[in-house]
């Protein structure tokens, strides 16, 4: 039992039965409790295979190669339609948690043997992301925006493509993409920290109105 783990479900407002009762599910299944990205997450043979945590409208246990698993119940649901790897399964009581077990337990056997197996998700790469129309006029009106961002990570370029092309209007996409030139040039994601006060997700605006105002 891990000792963050105790305080992160003691903290909790909402979702602490329902956490505890999960909590208990995971741990018969043989893995290793750790507490990372500020949530309980367990590992078989040093790999991420589960993690619990709670949202507004429910609670879920987090499978990230979940999208390598069967599924034959049909349970398992993306978090954003961007997520490549990781699946959901949700729940928004304890009883549902409870009558879930078995197959709560069926799902992370499988897991730990994707691990087993070595299996990987096969992610997408950068350049099967679709590059907006009004980025590529951008890169063509100003071509050192162009080589600054070629210059950042995949990771960092496949972000930038994802949030500029999520607007339906064209004027809001053209507006995302001069607002993030500054970041491009400091070689920076758009969840990045710009200010060096934090490290902390999700992206920092350069206020961190969040801590001068502790």
């Amino acid at each position: 039992m891990n000792p963050k783990v105790d305080a992160y479900i003691d903290a909790l407002a909402e979702w602490q039965e329902e956490l505890k009762h999960l909590r208990a599910i995971v741990g018969d299944c043989g893995m290793v409790e750790d507490f990372k990205w500020m949530h309980p997450c367990y590992t078989f043979q040093g790999k991420n295979v589960v993690i619990i945590h709670e949202f507004k409208g429910y609670c879920a246990i987090m499978f990230t190669k979940g999208s390598l698993l069967k599924d034959d119940a049909g349970v398992l649901l993306k978090i954003t339609e961007n997520v490549q790897g990781a699946r959901q399964m949700r729940f928004h009581s304890v009883t549902e948690v409870v009558e879930s077990e078995k197959l709560i337990k069926q799902y992370i056997f499988e897991a730990i043997e994707v691990e087993k197996a070595g299996l990987k998700v096969e992610m997408k790469k950068t350049s099967d992301y679709d590059v907006p129309a009004e980025l590529e006029t951008y890169f063509a009106d100003d071509p050192d925006y162009k080589v600054a961002f070629d210059q950042l990570t995949p990771g960092r370029q496949r972000g930038y493509l994802l949030h500029f092309a999520q607007p339906k209007q064209s004027a809001t996409r053209t507006s995302r993409i001069e607002k993030s030139r500054d970041r491009v040039f400091a070689g920076k994601g758009i969840h990045d920290c710009i200010c060096g006060l934090s490290k902390r997700m999700p992206r920092c605006d350069g206020s961190h109105k969040q801590l001068t105002d502790k």
